[in-house]
């Protein structure tokens, strides 16, 4: 008796221990239907091309049950969750494996890592559009998956003069279509569905889709809210969470500064969580829990010590680290030749460079998706003079960084803390300013 006793505390002391050692916590998500506490976003959609030697006709949808009234037809498709189309169509043999390998690269993803169905899966959502007998143009969309159009309804989208606050969570009430499609969970094929709202922007010309679907889960009381790649697919591969309670009013939107995207942190009761990401397959968001201080932890966000590079100035060739910037403030400029916004923000850093102490303050521009030649140009063209440092396959500055859009900037502190993102203008020089101020008293 005495021995069994022995043995159950071992086991229950050795369960607590690896308990207490398990960093990564699994929770439990819930699908909700609108935007909730995030500004949305939406994507162009555009019908199949009719050119015979598209390498993407394979994997077109094949449909029936258009008005035999319509003229002008045009077909497409949304994808609900575009990596497990891509790997789906790449084993069917639709697409290249050179077309595969190159998506992968284009998008940084690791497919054995999303827990990805070979088989087939309807990930897609149909649609057409076209002239009426009266000339005019309507659409309709493959609300339940059949592949036919003959039982959907036919509804001309809302027009938008710009994207701003107007696509809210009142007109997805309104005018979103209820959707079916298919997702891969618990290693099964299930049903599932989401609101789908479309919109016609009216100035260009384009059709613009956004899937209105967010989760939500909890950890200590503290409600985490979750969305998917800026509701442009439900893959929940490019993801974003904020707690809830940072929310001043209810129906109040986050500022995107502060949304937590995948490998960053969040601070829950004095303690900071990794976001891993979610678990489609199970349909769980993980984090993992992490016992450094934030001036130990290297990430993009405000607060805690930036990602470490190098690389070699474009112009001088001479090394560039951040290492070797310590002690000063640093801009961090990521841009690239083709960017409108980039170029318009180019005479304002000229002049807060001539006229700021670099003895105290260096701007870094990190260049990518550029050619060569154009930065030659752009260099001369606008008398750039502060160091230029291309981002390639060989640093992977601008994927360490995880920047999605140009222009991005980081202010960096002597320290190398990030004290500040995307300030531009007027704004950014009296924050500079403004700092420089206090370091000098």
């Amino acid at each position: 008796m005495k021995f069994r006793t022995i043995l159950l505390l071992s086991i229950c002391l050795i369960f607590i221990t690896s308990c207490s050692h398990e960093k990564n916590i699994q929770l439990p998500i819930t699908f909700q239907d609108g935007y909730g506490p995030f500004e949305s976003s939406m994507g162009g959609i555009s019908p199949y091309s009719d050119n015979e030697n598209d390498p993407w006709k394979k994997t077109h949808l094949k449909t029936s049950g258009i008005p035999k009234d319509w003229t002008d037809v045009k077909i497409g498709d949304i994808n609900t969750d575009i990596y497990q189309s891509v790997y789906q169509n790449y084993y069917l043999g639709n697409i290249t494996k050179e077309m595969y390998n190159e998506l992968q690269k284009a998008w940084n993803w690791e497919p054995d890592s999303l827990n990805l169905s070979k088989k087939p899966i309807k990930s897609k959502i149909a649609f057409a559009f076209g002239k009426d007998s009266g000339g005019e143009i309507q659409m309709i969309v493959d609300a339940n998956n059949n592949y036919n159009f003959s039982d959907d309804n036919i509804f001309k989208p809302t027009e938008i003069s710009t994207q701003g606050n107007i696509i809210n969570d009142s007109l997805v009430k309104s005018n979103a279509i209820k959707v079916s499609f298919e997702q891969f969970s618990n290693d099964e094929i299930i049903e599932v569905n989401a609101p789908l709202l479309i919109v016609h922007m009216k100035q260009y010309n384009i059709y613009m889709s956004n899937f209105a679907q967010y989760a939500t889960t909890k950890l200590h009381g503290e409600e985490i809210a979750i969305s998917s790649n800026n509701f442009m697919d439900l893959s929940y591969n490019k993801l974003g969470i904020i707690k809830v309670s940072e929310l001043i009013e209810e129906g109040e939107k986050v500022n995107y500064l502060t949304v937590v995207a995948k490998n960053e942190y969040l601070e829950i009761e004095n303690n900071i969580y990794k976001n891993l990401g979610v678990k489609k397959n199970e349909n769980v968001l993980v984090l993992e829990k992490i016992d450094l201080p934030k001036n130990k932890l290297p990430s993009s966000q405000v607060g805690f010590k930036a990602f470490d590079f190098s690389g070699n100035d474009f112009i001088t060739k001479i090394p560039i680290s951040l290492d070797s910037l310590k002690g000063k403030y640093v801009l961090l400029d990521f841009w690239a030749t083709w960017c409108g916004p980039c170029i318009q923000e180019i005479p304002n850093l000229n002049d807060l460079y001539k006229n700021i102490d670099k003895s105290k303050f260096e701007i870094i521009s990190i260049v990518g998706d550029s050619p060569i030649k154009d930065l030659e140009k752009m260099i001369q063209k606008h008398s750039i003079t502060w160091p230029q440092i291309i981002s390639n396959d060989s640093n992977k500055i601008k994927e360490t960084y995880g920047i999605g859009g140009y222009p991005t900037t980081f202010l960096l502190n002597p320290e190398g803390m990030i004290v500040a993102k995307n300030l531009r203008g007027m704004e950014l020089e009296k924050k500079v300013t403004n700092l420089i101020n206090k370091a000098n008293k």
